[in-house]
């Protein structure tokens, strides 16, 4: 079961988040909290496998929180709840370490799909946020650019990039490409090195931009 604790400072949102983790079978709400503070505090307490996070709360944001939760309770993964207004926060959050992004207004599908890709270690992009996030960065540094930046990468270390940025967690890049998970690992470590990244969803991104996710 996969323990999670819920952060909105809107009843509502809270309410309707829950409900549709409800329905997923593995996923348990032990906690909900309406301030960045609040989580943190609910973090510490009941050790979650995932925090879900509002970005913007009182007392303290979802990104600040983020970034506690991070350094002192990295066994607890981060997703992040967005909208399209959130657009400036984006960048400031793949600082913070968080390992996904759902938009409030999306499938809600993706909310349960971003709690287990990250739980188990993976990142996740709704795919419209992806969009956004690539359109943005693709203003900066357009797609040969990108494409460019992933050819210090071998082949095989594309093809694990590329499956990370579809959200797929170690062992199930281990799992498609019949190895063991072990050199995922090692595979992941030389990415991040090589781009110069610091967490998944910042590898993600490079992935998304350069267009070589594969085909689901």
């Amino acid at each position: 079961m996969i323990r999670v604790v819920l952060a909105d400072d809107e009843p509502v949102v809270r309410f309707g988040v829950k409900a549709v983790l409800a329905t997923a079978g593995d996923v348990e709400v032990v906690a909900e909290a309406e301030n960045g503070s609040e989580v943190v505090d609910k973090v510490a307490r009941h050790r979650p496998d995932v925090a879900v996070l509002d970005i913007r709360m009182p007392v303290l944001d979802g990104l600040d929180a983020a970034r506690i939760i991070r350094e002192c309770h990295p066994a607890t993964k981060t997703l992040v709840l967005t909208t399209f207004a959130d657009d400036s926060y984006i960048s400031r959050a793949l600082g913070e370490g968080a390992a996904g992004f759902v938009l409030k207004t999306g499938d809600p599908q993706e909310i349960i799909s971003g709690v287990r890709a990250v739980a188990g270690g993976g990142a996740f992009l709704s795919p419209l946020v992806a969009k956004r996030v690539v359109d943005q960065l693709s203003r900066a540094h357009p797609r040969p650019l990108a494409a460019r930046r992933i050819e210090v990468l071998t082949a095989r270390e594309r093809e694990v990039l590329g499956l990370l940025g579809a959200g797929l967690s170690n062992a199930e890049i281990a799992a498609r490409l019949h190895v063991v998970e072990g050199t995922v690992k090692v595979y992941v470590s030389t990415i991040f090195r090589q781009l110069g990244v610091k967490n998944r969803v910042q590898a993600a991104i490079i992935a998304h931009e350069s267009g070589i996710i594969p085909a689901s």
